[in-house]
Parts: C-alpha cells; sequence; structure tokens
C-alpha cells in the first residue's frame, strides 16, 4: 500500500523540529527516546485503533489488538536498506516518511523487489518525502530495500507483531543493539 500526502509538508516540518535527538545511524526503538510536541502528536495517532483497522482493511489482515512497535530513524549509512524479507513475528510494516525533498537518484527510496536478489527489479518505488506512507504484510517474498544511501533519512516505521512476547524480545534487542553501537561508536 502506497500514500501520498498523508502529512503536508508544514506537519512534517513540525514533527521534525520535534524529532528526538538522534545522533546514530539505524532504527532505535521509541521506548528508548524521549517525544514531545508534534512528533509525540505523530506517535499518538500511529497507536490508535484506527491505525489497525485501516491496515487490516487495506492489506486483508487482522490487526485489531495486535501489538505494535514503533521504531524511529533519522540517519542512515552506507549498507543500509540491503535486500531483505522481515521475521515470521511480523504481521505487517508501516513506513511514514519525512524528509522536505528527495532525489531517488541519490538511493535511499524503498523499493518493493520481485525477488531476493536484485535491487534494481522492483514493483514500486517510494520516495522518502514528507507524507508518503508506504505499509505491506510480511509474506514469504516481500522483499524490499533501498539503494545505499548515507545521510538525513527522516522515517517512522510501525510495525505489527504477532505476540507480546515478540514485542518484549524486539524491545530488549533494540536496547541491547543501541548500547552496543554506543560502546563500540558504529555509526
Amino acid at each position: 500500500m502506497v500514500g501520498e500526502n498523508v502529512l503536508t509538508k508544514e506537519q512534517a516540518a513540525d514533527i521534525r523540529r520535534d524529532y528526538p535527538e538522534i545522533k546514530q545511524t539505524g532504527y532505535l526503538p521509541l521506548s528508548k527516546l524521549e517525544s514531545s510536541g508534534a512528533f509525540q502528536s505523530l506517535i499518538e495517532d500511529l497507536q490508535k485503533p484506527e491505525l489497525a483497522e485501516i491496515l487490516s482493511d487495506k492489506l486483508d489482515l487482522d490487526l485489531i489488538d495486535k501489538p505494535r512497535m514503533i521504531t524511529v530513524r533519522r540517519l542512515s549509512k552506507h549498507g543500509d536498506g540491503r535486500i531483505h524479507n522481515d521475521s515470521k513475528s511480523k504481521i505487517c510494516t508501516m513506513l511514514i516518511y519525512l524528509n522536505d525533498d528527495w532525489d531517488n537518484a541519490e538511493g535511499g527510496a524503498i523499493r518493493a523487489l520481485n525477488g531476493d536478489k536484485d535491487m534494481d527489479d522492483y514493483a514500486e518505488e517510494v520516495s522518502p518525502l514528507a507524507g508518503n506512507v508506504f505499509a505491506f504484510k510480511r509474506s514469504e517474498t516481500s522483499w524490499h530495500g533501498h539503494p545505499s544511501f548515507k545521510g538525513e533519512r527522516y522515517v517512522v516505521q510501525t510495525t505489527f507483531l504477532i505476540s507480546e512476547e515478540e514485542l518484549a524480545r524486539k524491545e530488549k534487542r533494540g536496547g541491547f543493539q543501541t548500547k552496543l553501537k554506543r560502546l563500540l561508536r558504529i555509526n
């Protein structure tokens, strides 16, 4: 599912203004970050039951009462976005982008891929521009990724998971990875 103009440029600018201070690459669990202002308002919207209802309808899923995890990214490094398929613990993922402008030729635009071998063999490409949304149902063939990009790439990811146990495991893992990156200064 692809959506455009879900947020205005002005709303996205307000969210970026209130974005958590993130100085490392990768997705960070929301639970490890401070949130306030317009950013917090976005998070509250992403946690509402209406999002589960909309995605359930659009992706032919039952997400009502499924646990969700929100992760946040501000910085990408070369090597991020490799071709992958999400783990079986995920039911679906939705990405909402917040970048003011973007040149897809420089990388970083998410692609729904036709297979696991070729980044240039894709069915859909979504620019990470403010207000663009990309959501998909996890399956054995839901390959995705983006061409390499280094720099600011604002995105908030909402993932619906199969169980509370998986949510707890992912939250714990995210915390460990964050601490390890800080210790090793991996960016």
